[in-house]
């Protein structure tokens, strides 16, 4: 895993060492990425430079420095990322001898990287043959010294980031904003175009940025261009399918693509189902567990992180190493039930119990770590345990994806059954009922939820029970349709334009239903969307940088595109059933973890974050918030946050995820002034 940065045109100097130099400067600031080695290379000629760091997991030797030149000369690439199949298409390329092979039929393989195999590929296949037969996690910059083109590619799910823009009349990149914010005379102003984008999901959602003229390249997207495209943006936001002059944009795998394809091949038998999820999860751990240095998972004690380390146990001949993090608060601690399914597994547990002062000496890195504004509080958590893994491993594996591709979220099971009741009400008495629900407290409605608990069937249990009614019902007096539900439940200010001086929200594709697949089921609409809105530009942004900024590689089994094709391929009914959700992934898992270990609440990775802002973080947000300088920034309405403050303080609602957008964004702000 590393990091990459670089620019295409703008001004350089005569001198290859100035350039070079340069490109230091952007790549320092993302060391974190790849403590092990940076290396750099400009081609003063053409305005072109990539900048390196280097975190060596794959052939640890020099023979993986990067920036690196292909064997016939044409290619130069910098690659953030894992082919996990390379050794499987370098074997392929060996067969071709006349072309990989001196006269003495002496291999020319300088090292075993899966960084050298790529260029191999592209130099034989092409770029889009090889990107076809790769399976990984990667972005990648390439330069063409023939074409005197720029290649910038992000794997199909968008594990790696990519960010990319315009400025001072130079193209620069990075697999961080902070190496692009370096460039000499970066003056991009903030777009509150996005930050309206923000406030609504706590995430900048690609391809915006938080930045104008910066963009962030979409899961699955190529984008190509040559020195005369790299002055000035062709248009105001970039989105694939896009062709202006010499530049593309176009995906080179597409998820829609890969839903449409699923539902008009479903798998009808359930016993071929459930052994063929088996078996291809099995291959993904299988090549994902390999690895020059420790490697390890990460284990919550739920489905998705069980499943995981059950069959990386079952590949494994030795005891795999897994880790968790615990809370004294049982509201939010999931170690005892990882702890049990370790023990049950034979792994080599490695748990940590932290204090409430532990996890608030996070919050002052968070600005720099999430280098743009950035607002799901369990990044705070999943930086935590990051941190611990790193003491031991390289390499963690994580049960990431699960939810989005077997339907796990609360929301697949709520917003259907739902709808249907609401439906029938005329709006007038929705509305009534609406207000009926928020006369009640969310600490009431935790209260009689906590009294009957006992008496209700667990697919009825619910964590933050109140949260999630006080959210449901403050949408229903205005949702239209059961998709409107969805989206209410996605936003955490249902109308940022009142709260973002001089913006317009713009759109994105949970707004544009013509971008959206025809499926019949709501439940499978939203899985959609959730993978191709929070899942690239949430979870996986969250898990990137806080696992980066501790130089810890993490791997997703579940997003091989070989399982999440198959994925698409099972039927709702192998998904959701008797109203729970990854069916056929508890299928598998139960050959391996008994499910009386399993079956519980979904509880999630959360901090009691709003009863911090009332108490220990309460002067902190206070000075974030403090009205006189909501409107000096003059980035905000201050009347509606302060109203949000004060009910959260007064205990009245619980505000502390909309809030915690904008006090966020406000450290980001001052971190970057």
């Amino acid at each position: 895993m590393c990091g990459l940065v670089g620019f295409l045109g703008g001004p350089l100097s005569h001198s290859e060492r100035d350039g070079e130099a340069l490109l230091q400067r952007m790549a320092d600031t993302i060391i974190h990425r790849g403590p092990d080695d940076a290396g750099y290379w400009c081609d003063i000629d053409h305005r072109i430079g990539f900048g390196h760091r280097r975190l060596s997991v794959v052939d640890l030797s020099p023979a993986g420095h990067q920036p690196k030149h292909s064997a016939c000369g044409r290619y130069v690439i910098a690659f953030n990322g894992e082919i996990y199949n390379h050794l499987e298409l370098r074997s392929e390329l060996e067969k071709h001898s006349q072309h990989f092979f001196d006269k003495e039929k002496r291999q020319r393989w300088e090292g075993h990287s899966d960084t050298e195999t790529l260029l191999a590929a592209f130099a034989y296949w092409g770029v889009d043959e090889t990107l076809k037969r790769t399976v990984g996690m990667f972005a990648i910059a390439l330069w063409d010294k023939t074409e005197h083109r720029l290649h910038l590619i992000r794997d199909r799910l968008g594990e790696k980031p990519l960010y990319y823009g315009w400025t001072n009349g130079s193209f620069v990149f990075g697999s961080e904003l902070k190496a692009i914010v370096r460039y000499p005379s970066f003056a991009n102003e903030i777009s509150r175009e996005s930050l309206c984008l923000y406030l609504r999901h706590c995430y900048v959602p690609a391809p915006y940025s938080i930045y104008k003229n910066i963009f962030k390249l979409e899961p699955g997207c190529h984008l190509s261009l040559s020195l005369e495209d790299a002055v000035s943006p062709p248009v105001e936001v970039l989105r694939a399918p896009l062709m202006s002059g010499g530049l593309t944009l176009r995906r080179w795998w597409s998820l829609y693509d890969a839903v449409v394809e699923g539902a008009s091949n479903p798998i009808s038998d359930e016993k071929e189902a459930i052994e063929s999820l088996e078996s291809q999860l099995r291959l993904s751990i299988r090549q994902q567990s390999i690895a020059d240095v420790p490697l390890g998972a990460f284990l919550s004690g739920g489905v998705d992180s069980s499943t995981i380390v059950a069959l990386m146990q079952a590949e494994a001949k030795t005891p795999v190493q897994t880790f968790t993090i615990g809370f004294d608060n049982p509201s939010y601690n999931e170690a005892v039930y990882a702890s049990a399914v370790a023990k049950h597994l034979g792994t080599e547990h490695n748990e940590v119990y932290l204090s409430p002062a532990d996890a608030l000496g996070v919050i002052p890195k968070l600005p720099h770590l999430y280098d743009e504004p950035f607002a799901d509080s369990s990044q705070i958590p999943t930086y935590l345990v990051c941190a611990q893994a790193r003491q031991r491993v390289t390499v963690a594996l994580s049960g990431d994806a699960g939810d989005e591709l077997f339907g796990g979220y609360n929301r697949y099971l709520l917003v259907p059954g739902s709808w249907d009741k609401f439906n029938s009400l005329p709006h007038p008495l929705r509305k009534m009922l609406a207000n009926a629900l928020l006369c009640v407290s969310t600490q009431g409605w935790d209260k009689i939820n906590a009294l009957v608990d006992g008496l209700l069937p667990e697919r009825f249990k619910f964590s933050m029970l109140g949260d999630k009614l006080h959210k449901m019902a403050a949408r229903l007096k205005t949702i239209q349709d059961v998709d409107d539900l969805y989206y209410s439940l996605v936003s955490e200010w249902t109308r940022p334009e009142d709260i973002v001086l001089g913006a317009k929200e713009p759109v994105s594709l949970l707004t544009r239903r013509t971008d959206w697949p025809a499926l019949p089921d709501v439940e499978q609409r939203m899985m959609y969307l959730d993978a191709m809105t929070y899942l690239p530009d949430d979870i996986l942004c969250k898990v990137d940088r806080a696992a980066m900024g501790v130089s810890l590689e993490t791997r997703v089994p579940f997003l091989d595109h070989r399982v999440v094709e198959l994925a698409w391929r099972l039927p709702l009914r192998m998904k959701i059933r008797d109203g729970q959700g990854k069916w056929a992934l508890r299928q598998v898992l139960y050959k391996y973890v008994p499910r009386e270990l399993i079956e519980r609440p979904k509880q999630g990775f959360g901090l009691p974050l709003g009863d911090w802002l009332r108490g220990p973080l309460r002067d902190w947000a206070e000075t974030l918030l403090e009205e006189s300088r909501l409107k000096r920034e003059a980035f905000f309405y201050p009347g509606p946050i302060r109203t949000r403050w004060q009910e959260h303080l007064s205990g009245k609602r619980n505000w502390e995820h909309s809030l915690w957008g904008v006090l966020m964004f406000q450290a980001w702000l001052e971190n970057n002034q």
